[in-house]
């Protein structure tokens, strides 16, 4: 049976996201991705681009879901990661070239992934949060690239790569959350949820 308590919406249709949470416990009540213009702004920093696209997709999503009347009083959480290397932010590969100037980039060195978070309150306050990751990559033989790239797994993931599928035989060291590298911190999404009472703990019964 469902705990009493706030109803959530996540506003993205990443399987991904929506698997991050599983993982602690949390069924969104709906999910209402939102569909925006991801360009960044000229001289945005990938920090600013990170927080500024989860605080549109959060107030987008909430706007939706403020229509339906089984949604009423409901909190919407957003997100959005960001791969840079120094203020070069990489695309969302779509096409092999893009995934492969993206794998050339990140190989033999380090690089940031920032997730912004934003979360809608019921009484439409916003509550924000930046998480920062940094990843060095070993440096990628030509065989590895093209077996990765073969495999299409980087499709549509931000810098080219999905840490948590086969690009984690390329990570040497990670520094700080690896949720956060896979698209979600979780650690930061509980603390902000647990902070307007949504009943995270409660759900943690037994096995």
């Amino acid at each position: 049976m469902r705990e009493a308590g706030p109803r959530l919406v996540l506003a993205s249709g990443s399987p991904r996201r929506v698997a991050l949470l599983h993982q602690i416990g949390i069924e969104p009540d709906a999910v209402i991705p939102s569909d925006l213009d991801e360009t960044p702004r000229r001289g945005e920093t990938p920090r600013a681009l990170a927080q500024r696209l989860a605080n549109q997709k959060a107030a987008a999503s909430a706007e939706i879901a403020a229509k339906r009347p089984e949604l009423a009083g409901a909190m919407t959480l957003a997100a959005d990661t960001v791969v840079c290397v120094g203020r070069r932010i990489l695309p969302k590969a779509e096409i092999t070239e893009e995934a492969e100037d993206c794998l050339a980039l990140l190989s033999g060195r380090a690089h940031r992934v920032y997730t912004g978070l934003c979360l809608v309150t019921a009484t439409g306050e916003k509550r924000t949060r930046l998480v920062e990751s940094r990843v060095r990559f070993k440096r990628l033989s030509r065989a590895e690239l093209t077996a990765y790239l073969d495999s299409g797994e980087w499709r549509g993931k931000a810098g080219g790569y999905a840490i948590q599928g086969l690009a984690g035989a390329f990570a040497i060291r990670l520094i700080g959350s690896y949720s956060n590298v896979v698209g979600l911190p979780l650690a930061e999404v509980a603390g902000l949820l647990a902070g307007e009472g949504y009943p995270t703990l409660e759900r943690w019964g037994p096995a």
